[in-house]
Parts: C-alpha cells; sequence; structure tokens
C-alpha cells in the first residue's frame, strides 16, 4: 500500500484530493501539509509519495526539497517553468516526480485531440475560462495547449492584428491564448481552428473538481515506477 502526503491539503484541490487518497483501497493518507506546516511532517509520516497543491511561489521549493531526500512527487500546482523543470530533472535519481499541468483525463485528451488537428489545421487560437481565484493566466493547461499546437502544426502562421495587442492575447509558442476569470465558472477550455471556409472547434468543461481525481491517483500510483521527470499526464495514457 503507497502512503500518500498532501501539500496544499485545506486548499479546493487538496480538500478533494484527501478524501480520494483516503477511499482508495490501496493507498493511505499518512500526512496533511498546510504552509506553515514543516516538509519534515512527510518524512516522520514515511510518505512514499506527495501530491503538490500548493502555490506558484512554494512549489519548486517543495517538490525540490523532497526529491533531494527520496520522495516521489506529483505536482499539480502551476508556476513551473522550463528551468525549474530542468532542475527538477536534474534532482530526479533518489525519487521521480511527475508534473502535469491538467488532471482531468477529458482535457488531457482534448490536448492531444488539439495537436493532431494542427497537423492538418495550423491556424489555432486558445480560450481558457476559470474561476476568478485562478491565480495565473493563462493556465498551465492552456500552455501547454498552444505548445503542443505549436509543435504539431507544420507551419507558424502570423497572428493577425496588431502587435501587443492585449485583445488579442498572449501569444504562447505562436499561438493566441486568451483567458477569462468569471463567476460562476470552474475550468474550461476551448480551442477553434480556423481554414478558408471553415471552423472547428474543440472544447472541454470541468464542471466539478472530482473529474481531476481518477488523474491524480492514476499519478500517485505510477509516479514510482516513472523515470526521473515525466511532464503530462498523457503520457500515462499509452
Amino acid at each position: 500500500m503507497l502512503r500518500v502526503a498532501v501539500l496544499g491539503a485545506q486548499g479546493r484541490m487538496g480538500t478533494v484530493t484527501c478524501r480520494a487518497v483516503e477511499e482508495a483501497d490501496d493507498l493511505e493518507l499518512v500526512a496533511q501539509v498546510e504552509a506553515t506546516d514543516s516538509l519534515e511532517q512527510v518524512l516522520d509520516a514515511g510518505a512514499d509519495v506527495a501530491v503538490e497543491f500548493t502555490t506558484p511561489a512554494t512549489v519548486r521549493g517543495n517538490a525540490l526539497w523532497l526529491l533531494e531526500r527520496g520522495v516521489h512527487v506529483v505536482v499539480g500546482a502551476t508556476g513551473l517553468d522550463d528551468d525549474d523543470l530542468a532542475e527538477l530533472r536534474a534532482r530526479t535519481g533518489p525519487a521521480n516526480c511527475l508534473v502535469a499541468p491538467n488532471f482531468s483525463l477529458g482535457a488531457v485528451l482534448l490536448m492531444r485531440t488539439a495537436a493532431q488537428l494542427a497537423r492538418h489545421l495550423p491556424d489555432a487560437e486558445v480560450t481558457e475560462l476559470h474561476h476568478p481565484g485562478k491565480v495565473d493566466a493563462p493556465s498551465g493547461t492552456a500552455a501547454r495547449t498552444a505548445r503542443l499546437i505549436a509543435q504539431a502544426r507544420p507551419s507558424d502562421p502570423a497572428v493577425p492584428g496588431p502587435a501587443d495587442e492585449p485583445a488579442r492575447g498572449r501569444t504562447v509558442d505562436g499561438v493566441p491564448v486568451h483567458s477569462v476569470r468569471l463567476p460562476g465558472m470552474l475550468a474550461h477550455q476551448e480551442v477553434v481552428f480556423g481554414a478558408t471556409g471553415q471552423t472547428l472547434t474543440v472544447r472541454h468543461d470541468t464542471l466539478d473538481r472530482s473529474a481531476f481525481m481518477p488523474g491524480v491517483l492514476l499519478a500517485v500510483r505510477q509516479v514510482p515506477s516513472l523515470a526521473g521527470l515525466t511532464v503530462g499526464l498523457e503520457a500515462l495514457l499509452e
């Protein structure tokens, strides 16, 4: 039985994750850690895997500290850039790390679908819509979706409209990404592809945070058998 610690245990995602781990027959919740708690609590509890759902300000330091001490880490918190990922990769060895911008299987499938469509329809724009408490914009999911589109498409179409115009959204690897923050929303994303005489839209809607739990538990169960750093839950769906 895997022993699991949850960091950010009283947050929106942490609360649901703790409940899901407690309900799983093959997992044991051994530590619930908050920002004011010492990470030594994870070691004292003998956790095999730590799930990181804190904030962009703390996720990098927490993950590095745990990896150096042999605790596998599943990172769901946002805020890691390419340099952070490179450092996490360098610190794996004593333990493995999986970083997932989104744990919803539907959202992961949308990202994979978007990459496939971009091979044939290179003109695309991403819109992500979240609740007002979302701390980053664009979301990690939207940024990764844009990067996957950019990697897959055979050409890099010019972004229409004036340069550096906020109404056109932020460009990520040449793909416009628009962020919406409104009450009543949880997590939503759509990608619109355009070509002469036609458009194609793919969209995913998360209506409850329970949608993330199958992906979180999949990551927790598999991270001990992964090698080094894995980015994206899609690697576990093969």
